[in-house]
């Protein structure tokens, strides 16, 4: 079947010569004109719009659209003239009422006409790239009404008269002002800007400053900021109700100027009210309030920064240099924490977690805690009354909640192998006499002190754990073995330390009682027996005992001592007096240790089981002491001389500190030798730097020191000067 062709149809123009009525153009436009006055004095009920729009078409159809749109700019402007004579005679209050209606009736009619005119509006215009017929209708009434001379600065005054009302408190018609505002935006964003915004800004700035100065002289920091916060939010909801969205950039900047930035200074610094007074009497809301506020103006957030860095290190300063506050080592780093939580919860509420003020005050605790090289030893002494008894009844979740300050404070410290030293100590100590309040709590800690700074920090505190379960055993195996032989004599328990795990502690000399020698060198001789290479040194000045006393009418005391006081306590079964040289050759403790054990044995009131001749604070070599068969106390058992760990004197602090010093030595030289190692050829300050570097997480290494610990390094020839440049070294290898 073949396919049918398909004919092809073609519209040819029309041939004949249209003949139009010369005064055609003239007679139709008289009809369109009419028709336009009638729509602009409201009587466009009774026209026939299809034909208005017919006669409209042909005019452009036939090439008359030149006139159409010539005669509707001079109509329109006509009409415009004239109701810019009835908006100007309108008197007082009318003027915007008149305005606005007189806009609305225009706006009304430009729909009429542009719905007339729609044809030209298509082809014509777009064609000769004229202004289309709505646009027109703004520009003239732009030009004929809102530039007029009579009407332009009356309107600019009264929207800015309407707006000085309603920030005096008066209530104007916003509604009205929104109409208004609007037109003077549709008719383009320049009008709007050069006609109101502009001076609407200019007018601002000049009230704002004369406010602002009467307020400055008037109240206080806090007062102001709530008035400079009412006055913004106050702008911003005037935009929101009547002016155009973007300007509301503008006029908060014109406020954020002359209330803030301009007085941001003497607002901070205010004497009474200014922004350490806030921060001494809590007023987080002020705080936070200025915060908000200062954060919108340049450097108004650096200004309350350096403002509240220097405040924190001042009185931080005074803190840890006030002789009285570091009497109580406790208390001192008490303070420190509630100062910490203070401005923690100052920065948390008022300042929305700034990070750079959590930066700014991490850097001001780190700043004065160093100042006191004493820091180190007090938090460890905070930490040994927490975990002695502080914590004692305490919830877990409370217990980690002040490990996690006490680690937060530790942070800070530069000397972390001070503290270290301090810690082994009295941590020492602790488990020794068995008064730890939870081993959970000692062995959380030590957790949280390797995840801050490694295994090799806290190695041997784990190793401290280890020897204290080994012994034990130690003793299990002891006691299972010698039982039978030792029932009847006195009852031994051994901790066997291994040497460097645990403090050093200087091997004193003590003559034991001859009851307790000799279950000591049966637990030698056992404890030998079953580990081969090992020596046992006896630390009696490390050691307690428990002993059963009779005193006058047959009363019976149970006394804790320590092993010092029991070969003291322990002569008195074969005499009633002894003067202090006979003690002193009897037992063999050292002059310092024995003058302390016998003031707590003969000089604290309720624990003086010894007498005292003559009667004395402290203890003289002429010294006589007696049994005092008169002791009476109220407790069965009675804990005598056993002192929590206590700040160490100054000489005993330069003895630590010296200690420390030699242990970092090597350090400092196992550094640089990792460090040339990996370079081979290094400059000094660049060997100085990367020492500090990797040492800085445990301690700040002194340049002179690092210096010296290279001078050894380079006698022991490890390394060698450059030739060439004396400043430069290099490794051998």
């Amino acid at each position: 079947m073949s396919a049918q062709k398909k004919k092809a149809f073609q519209i040819e123009a029309f041939k004949h010569r249209v003949v139009v009525d010369p005064k055609y153009a003239e007679k139709t436009w008289k009809i369109l004109e009419h028709a336009i006055h009638e729509i602009y004095n409201h009587n466009a009920s009774g026209l026939s719009f299809e034909e208005l729009y017919r006669n409209a078409y042909n005019m452009v159809l036939h090439k008359f659209g030149e006139k159409l749109y010539s005669g509707l700019v001079t109509t329109m402007t006509s009409h415009l003239k004239e109701i810019s004579s009835s908006i100007e005679a309108a008197q007082g209050g009318l003027f915007l009422d008149e305005l606005n209606r007189k806009w609305a009736e225009h706006n009304k009619a430009m729909q009429m006409i542009r719905d007339i005119l729609m044809y030209m509006d298509r082809t014509f215009i777009p064609n000769t790239h004229k202004t289309p017929v709505h646009e027109l209708g703004l520009n003239l009434w732009r030009d004929v009404v809102i530039h007029s001379s009579a009407i332009q600065t009356r309107l600019q005054a009264i929207l800015l008269e309407n707006v000085r009302r309603e920030r005096s408190g008066e209530v104007i018609d916003r509604g009205l002002m929104r109409s208004i505002t609007k037109m003077l935006m549709d008719l383009g964003p320049s009008v709007y800007q050069d006609d109101f915004e502009k001076h609407f800004l200019e007018v601002s700035a000049d009230f704002y400053r004369l406010e602002s100065q009467d307020f400055i002289e008037s109240c206080d920091c806090g007062e102001y900021l709530k008035k400079a916060e009412r006055r913004l939010n106050e702008e911003i909801e005037r935009v929101s109700h009547y002016l155009d969205a973007k300007s509301e950039v503008k006029i908060t900047n014109v406020v954020e100027k002359e209330m803030i930035e301009n007085h941001m200074h003497r607002l901070v610094q205010m004497e009474n009210s200014g922004l350490v007074n806030m921060i001494v009497d809590e007023k987080n809301q002020d705080l936070g309030r200025m915060y908000c506020l200062f954060r919108r103006v340049p450097n108004g957030l650096v200004l309350v920064r350096d403002v509240m860095t220097s405040y924190i290190r001042d009185t931080g300063k005074q803190l840890v240099t006030d002789p009285e506050r570091l009497k109580d080592p406790v208390d001192f780093v008490q303070h420190l924490l509630d100062l910490k939580d203070k401005y923690d919860k100052i920065i948390t509420s008022a300042f929305s977690n700034d990070k750079t003020f959590q930066n700014a005050l991490n850097s001001s605790f780190e700043y004065f805690m160093n100042l006191n090289s004493r820091s180190p030893e007090f938090i460890s002494l905070f930490v040994d009354d927490k975990l002695r008894k502080g914590l004692r009844g305490v919830t877990e979740e409370d217990v980690e909640l002040v490990l996690d300050k006490v680690m937060m404070l530790f942070r800070y410290l530069q000397e972390k192998d001070v503290f270290e030293k301090y810690y082994k100590q009295h941590l020492a100590k602790r488990l020794l006499s068995g008064k730890t309040v939870s081993e959970d709590a000692e062995r959380s800690l030590i957790v949280k002190l390797k995840t801050e700074c490694g295994y090799q920090f806290t190695s041997k505190l784990e190793g401290m754990f280890t020897d204290m379960k080994t012994s034990q055993d130690t003793m299990q195996g002891f006691n299972a073995r010698h039982g039978t032989d030792i029932a009847d004599g006195p009852m031994l328990s051994v901790q066997v330390l291994t040497t460097g795990s645990w403090p050093t502690q200087p091997i004193t000399t003590c003559n034991l009682p001859a009851e307790i020698r000799g279950i000591c060198e049966k637990f030698r001789n056992y404890y030998l027996g079953t580990h081969t290479g090992r020596r046992l040194s006896w630390q009696t000045n490390m050691g307690t005992a428990d002993l059963k006393a009779t005193f006058g009418k047959g009363q019976k005391h149970e006394l804790n001592v320590s092993t010092y006081q029991m070969c003291v306590l322990m002569l008195f079964n074969n005499a009633d007096r002894l003067s202090y040289n006979e003690i002193e050759q009897a037992t063999e403790i050292p002059a310092s240790d024995l003058k302390r054990c016998l003031q707590s044995l003969a000089c604290v009131k309720g624990k003086n089981v010894l007498r005292k001749e003559p009667m004395s604070k402290d203890i003289a070599d002429t010294d006589t002491f007696l049994f005092n068969d008169k002791f009476t106390s109220k407790f069965f058992k009675v804990k005598i001389g056993t002192v929590a760990a206590q700040r160490e004197s100054e000489p005993e602090n330069q003895e630590t500190r010296q200690r420390v010093e030699e242990d970092r030595k090597p350090q400092i030289e196992a550094a640089i030798v990792r460090i040339m190692k990996a370079r081979r050829v290094l400059d000094h300050n660049n060997i100085v730097a990367e020492v500090t570097k990797q040492l800085q997480s445990r301690f700040l290494p002194n340049p002179v020191v690092i210096k010296k610990r290279i001078e050894s390094l380079i006698e022991r020839e490890f390394l060698e000067r450059d030739k060439s440049d004396r400043k430069l070294y290099r490794y051998l290898a």
